[in-house]
């Protein structure tokens, strides 16, 4: 222990200290069970209220946990909008319209192109969309409008000339934004908000050639009171009034997380059984990540009756994000339903949101970093290595491999990837990367002989071994004592005779000295060894294994686990000739055990 505190003590600078963290020294509260010793920490929790004291949770004998998502709901990314407007560096046109198009060709077929009345950014670029045709005809755009009457018109030029689009209303309505933001009353805000739809109802009846319709938005929806919420949002279902064929949005987002998913689930199934005219409501949800559970949110309310849901890929937002959809649609995939985008590409699509965003997504977030189907630890290398040899022997399309929720060739990624070293790996993994990438494939026995070499390798540099490295290790390792040792084969020849005997005849180098030697026995390896016992070498073969070329690789390889003298070896040989192979990994095997 003395030792272990020098060490860290010679490592620490005065640069490094640690952190001021105060541990908590509170009581162990009473009813804490034995195993839990957790002491109340100084952290000032009683500051804040949980959901239940600030807003009414609405009950419902609720269905939702015993409903299953066997289709997606319609899919709306805001990266153009909520995402942009959560950069540092706002996208400009040329980067909305890659994010645009990049949008279009995963199959999104409701876009919320942007915020036209925020600025001319936004505006020019909802223009540029109407003039360039660059809207397919099956592609509905939205636009995003807060209840103002000259913002409501802006918005309306901007999308002169669309056939299809949606636009989006909003208004605070929880009570803490109606007194501190608004200063209005519940009636105030009601009456703001029904004056600005009959607005946007007068505007679009103006356009009787466009198909517009409307989205309604009470913002921060979880932490308003539910019966205001259904008064507003009937409201508006009437004086719109919705039908079937031309049904209104009702968008209702948890715009800050406020408690656990089942929450948000209770309060959207209350509003899916309330709403008026519920065949005439598209009921969307616009989660938001505060809490870190934006997708359980989203999850748990289409299960609760939500049939649309809001987010931006790779969940870009203010604070933590808006809800991933990435994650949510490939999540579906991986419990077979199809979620009707495209991610076959998953590193392009990366690539052009970390472009038009200017921020990077995470190597391990989930699906799409770099890192997420990769494997590192030892037992989960040996189990995917296993799962990937059993599925592809297995002739199924089901897929069934450990530790890989989908198959990684779903969105474009190489198997190369999936399996990387590093002091924390084990034999599986390593044999898997050196069969897969470079046609060698060890002896299960030899494995964990290569493996602690390449343990040692790591440990010692501290670095991740590549597949390039651990080739170079293996070759330097038991190919090199093969071609150039300390006992070496200066010429040699093989014969057998029609009795099915074998010779051996060659010159041999043995500390420095060159002599002739031979040797006879039942196959050409076994020669091999009687020839080196006469050089004063004992050698006998415990194991022997070899794989042919084949189209990918156009050498043998010969593995031959040895006793040699009191030391156990293995070595290893590669020749296009399968006999070369065979006593390039006996002498191997031999001048690894000098």
């Amino acid at each position: 222990m003395r030792e272990e505190t020098a060490f860290m003590s010679a490592r620490l600078s005065p640069m490094h200290s640690f952190p001021t963290i105060c541990t908590p020294r509170g009581p162990v509260p009473e009813a804490a069970p034995h195993w839990n010793r957790q002491r109340s920490s100084s952290m000032p929790s009683y500051r804040y209220r949980s959901a239940f004291d600030r807003v009414e949770i609405p009950l419902t004998g609720r269905s939702w946990p015993q409903a299953r998502i066997e289709r997606p709901p319609l899919w709306v990314p805001v990266d153009l909008r909520d995402g942009n407007q959560a950069l540092a560096e706002p996208m400009d046109t040329p980067r909305k319209r890659r994010m645009f198009d990049l949008l279009v060709a995963m199959g999104f077929k409701e876009i919320e192109v942007g915020y036209p009345s925020a600025s001319r950014t936004d505006f020019d670029f909802v223009r540029h969309l109407a003039r360039s045709g660059a809207v397919p005809d099956d592609v509905t755009v939205v636009v995003f409008t807060p209840a103002k009457a000259d913002l409501i018109e802006r918005t309306f030029e901007s999308v002169a000339g669309m056939d299809r689009v949606v636009v989006h209303l909003y208004i605070p309505t929880a009570p803490v934004w109606r007194d501190v933001v608004l200063g209005r009353d519940r009636a105030e805000v009601r009456g703001v908000v029904l004056d600005a739809a009959r607005q946007m109802e007068r505007l679009a009846r103006a356009r009787p050639a466009a198909d517009i319709r409307f989205e309604f938005s009470p913002e921060v929806f979880i932490l308003t009171e539910p019966d205001y919420v259904l008064e507003l949002c009937n409201s508006l279902t009437a004086l719109w009034d919705a039908s079937p064929d031309r049904p209104v949005i009702h968008n209702l987002p948890a715009t800050v997380e406020i408690a656990t998913p089942n929450v948000y689930a209770d309060q959207i199934e209350y509003m899916h059984r309330h709403l008026e005219r519920r065949d005439s409501v598209i009921l969307s949800v616009h989660p938001h990540n505060d809490r870190g559970t934006g997708v359980a949110c989203a999850e748990l309310a289409v299960l609760a009756g939500a049939q649309r849901v809001e987010g931006c890929l790779f969940g870009n937002g203010e604070r933590t994000g808006n809800v991933d959809l990435v994650n949510l649609a490939l999540n579906l995939h991986a419990q077979g339903v199809d979620p009707m985008i495209d991610f076959s590409d998953i590193d392009e699509i990366r690539r052009t949101v970390e472009h038009c965003n200017r921020l990077p997504v995470p190597p391990r977030h989930p699906y799409g970093g770099d890192l997420v189907y990769t494997a590192f630890s030892g037992t989960h290398q040996d189990a995917i290595s296993k799962g990937f040899a059993h599925h592809a022997s297995s002739g199924s399309e089901v897929w069934s491999v450990p530790y890989l929720p989908i198959d990684p060739a779903d969105v474009g990624r190489s198997y190369e990837a999936v399996i990387r070293v590093n002091s924390q790996s084990g034999k599986g993994g390593i044999a898997h990367l050196l069969r897969s990438n470079h046609g060698v494939d060890l002896p299960a026995r030899m494995r964990a002989d290569f493996s602690r070499t390449v343990q040692t390798a790591t440990d010692d540099s501290g670095l991740e071994a590549t597949s390039k490295d651990l080739w170079e290790l293996f070759e330097a390792t038991y190919l090199v004592p093969g071609r150039d040792g300390a006992i070496a084969l200066t010429s040699w020849s093989a014969e057998h005779d029609p009795a099915g005997g074998h010779r051996f005849v060659c010159t041999l180098r043995v500390d420095g000295r060159e002599g002739d030697y031979e040797g006879t026995g039942s196959g050409t390896v076994s020669a091999f060894t009687e020839a080196l016992a006469a050089a004063g070498v004992e050698v006998t073969i415990l194991d022997y294994a070899e794989h042919g070329a084949d189209a990918a690789w156009s050498t043998v390889t010969s593995y031959a686990e040895c006793r040699v003298g009191g030391e156990v070896r293995w070595g290893a040989g590669q020749d296009a000739s399968a006999l070369a192979a065979s006593v390039a990994a006996v002498l191997s095997a031999v001048n690894r055990a000098q």
